[in-house]
């Protein structure tokens, strides 16, 4: 009788660690999963809009050239106009307003740059808090979370000064930073933000650290 009772007992215990290991399982191979597909998603992304940005951008100077040479040969445009309808619509990434799109080599990041930062947003790519806006003069701060994995600015930590970072703005227009600056600080610290940059671009990357109680920033410089 005692035996039987314990065999029921160890049978329990071993169905429930079963339970309990296969959720694990679950639970870890939908993480991998899940980051895969953002990670794929985002870097198809970035590649096809930086490849039409560049695409449009031949056509346009193409056409630029060609009025230049012959200014009056197409008949009914004015001079300097370049025949083309130019595309001013605000691209969009999810359902996102985006700004750009940011490749960074050295821990092979390619998402866009999202408009606004919202609890949503910033669960779908990196997003603008504050500043002059992309590849424009003065700083520009983009957050992005740290979830550890891997995903949006995960690896961060994983950068060093004189790393590049390459930002490609919605008029397709692409400038390489270079980073010049990495250090801890507090959640409440924004002294870096309104900053000189002398004339130049430069972005602020900023991010939790791997235990969340700081901020990790990067600061990149426009060459």
């Amino acid at each position: 009788m005692f035996e039987s009772k314990y065999s029921k007992v160890l049978t329990v215990i071993l169905v429930i660690v079963i339970i309990a290991i296969l959720a694990l399982l679950g639970f870890l191979g939908y993480d991998i999963y899940q980051k895969y597909f953002i990670e794929s998603e985002a870097a198809a992304f970035v590649e096809d809009f930086e490849k039409e940005k560049g695409e449009k951008n031949e056509e346009q100077n193409q056409v630029a050239d060609e009025n230049v040479t012959n200014p009056l040969d197409k008949v009914g445009e004015t001079p300097g106009s370049t025949g083309n309808n130019v595309d001013n619509s605000q691209p969009t990434y999810k359902g996102f307003n985006m700004v750009g799109t940011m490749v960074i080599p050295a821990t092979n990041f390619k998402y866009p740059i999202l408009e606004k930062v919202t609890r949503k947003s910033i669960e779908t790519a990196v997003a603008v808090l504050y500043g002059a806006g992309v590849n424009q003069v003065g700083n520009t701060v983009i957050i992005g979370h740290n979830y550890r994995n891997g995903l949006f600015f995960s690896n961060n930590k994983k950068l060093n000064i004189g790393d590049k970072i390459y930002i490609t703005d919605n008029s397709g227009n692409k400038l390489t930073y270079t980073i010049y600056n990495k250090f801890e600080t507090t959640d409440t610290d924004t002294s870096f933000y309104q900053r000189d940059t002398e004339g130049k671009p430069e972005v602020t990357l900023s991010t939790c650290t791997d235990d969340s109680k700081n901020r990790l920033i990067i600061l990149a410089r426009a060459e």
